[in-house]
């Protein structure tokens, strides 16, 4: 295809840290996790990094260890405040855990959560809030923080698609009490599959690490508040503490990292110079409403949303794009209200309604952006849609 929804980014170094795990012959989670772990929560400023297999994962495990803390958990009915656009794995869990959502709409320019509707969602059930940073754009996070400390709430910061993106000099993923990534093949770096959860709160931590291999001890450090060991090395090799998963990754999707996480300043630095061409030939355009960026970006796609002002024919221009052999699809997850898996969600719309996030919905798209040049890419975008769009 001329212009990719995604592209691979591994070198020789990936195929030859995956060489090196088949070759040792071990590979289920070992030294290569832990020292993986050690390097991104370091490049992050973060106290402990638990990888999982997948950033839908980093979330299910970061909510149910907000379940299984001893202050405050999470119990079933409270309530916690969502963006109304997300994918699909960023609410799972939350019903899940039996947990009800108070959707609130987005602003139309970030397409990041409308903080300024957090006052009204908040109730006295609500516990937590799930930030969301929407394609490499930074959302409100420290206002997010703030509001979440002003009113005991917890705050899980979902930064799957926003990695190395930064608000006032610093790196989103680490404004939470619990921070998820993802590492799919088309996110900012890749592992095959993977994810990962930060924290610096050592009881998170601990929980983590249970929960993400069938709620055991093996993998905690003595020193744990989580339980008291006992005298028989026997059956403490196999205790079970927690309700727990089996979410553990591999040696060869660690090693990969490894690699990768060397390469994110560049890579991150060719997808922002991408950013800046595409900004400067879509700008002062009112035919397309561009997401405005918030901080510093890390640029995971392009959005584009058809002004609805200019009555534009998003099917003349989808099909102008495929004809141009140019990659699209729905901005994240689209406006989640409108999926019909919402008929098992305890849930509830403040205000009554998501109309920015409907806009997304039926007049945006999103094409790719890679960590190399796109200039030939993005130039060819630019001809297609002002013509279509005339």
């Amino acid at each position: 295809m001329f212009y990719e929804l995604a592209a691979p980014s591994w070198g020789e170094e990936e195929v030859a840290a995956a060489k090196r795990v088949i070759e040792s012959g071990f590979y289920t989670m070992g030294g290569e996790v832990k020292a993986f772990e050690r390097a991104f929560a370091d490049y992050f400023g973060v106290r402990a990094g638990i990888m999982v297999n997948s950033g839908s994962s980093a979330n299910l495990i970061a909510v149910a260890a907000l379940a299984y803390r001893q202050d405050r958990p999470l119990q079933r009915g409270d309530e916690v405040i969502v963006p109304v656009l997300s994918w699909a794995t960023t609410y799972h869990p939350l019903q899940q855990y039996g947990l009800k959502l108070r959707f609130v709409d987005i602003e139309l320019e970030t397409l990041n959560i409308d903080v300024g509707q957090l006052e009204r969602a908040l109730t006295p059930r609500t516990r937590a809030i799930v930030a969301v940073s929407i394609l490499g754009n930074p959302a409100a996070l420290d206002t997010l923080r703030a509001f979440a400390d002003a009113h005991g709430l917890a705050l899980l910061e979902d930064n799957c698609e926003s990695m190395d993106a930064e608000l006032g000099g610093r790196k989103c993923g680490s404004f939470g009490d619990l921070n998820t990534f993802s590492f799919f093949f088309s996110h900012h770096i890749s592992t095959m599959e993977g994810g990962m959860i930060l924290t610096d709160d050592r009881e998170l931590e601990d929980l983590c690490r249970s929960l993400r291999a069938h709620g055991w001890t093996r993998d905690l450090p003595a020193d744990t508040g989580l339980y008291q060991r006992g005298g028989s090395d026997h059956f403490e090799a196999y205790r079970f503490i927690l309700p727990g998963y089996n979410v553990r990754p591999l040696e060869i999707e660690a090693a990969v990292g490894r690699e990768q996480l060397k390469k994110l300043p560049a890579m991150t630095a060719a997808r922002r110079r991408n950013l800046a061409l595409f900004q400067s030939l879509f700008a002062d355009d009112e035919r397309f409403i561009l997401q405005r960026e918030n901080g510093t970006s890390s640029a995971f796609s392009f959005t584009l949303i058809l002004n609805p002002a200019h009555r534009p024919d998003r099917g003349r221009v989808f099909a102008a794009l495929k004809q141009a052999d140019i990659g699209f699809r729905i901005i994240t997850g689209g406006n989640f209200l409108r999926h019909d898996v919402l008929r098992f969600y305890d849930y509830e719309v403040v205000g009554g309604a998501a109309p920015n996030a409907d806009l997304a919905h039926d007049y945006g798209f999103f094409v790719g952006n890679h960590p190399h040049d796109l200039t030939p890419q993005i130039t060819r975008l630019r001809e297609v849609l002002d013509t279509v769009c005339r």
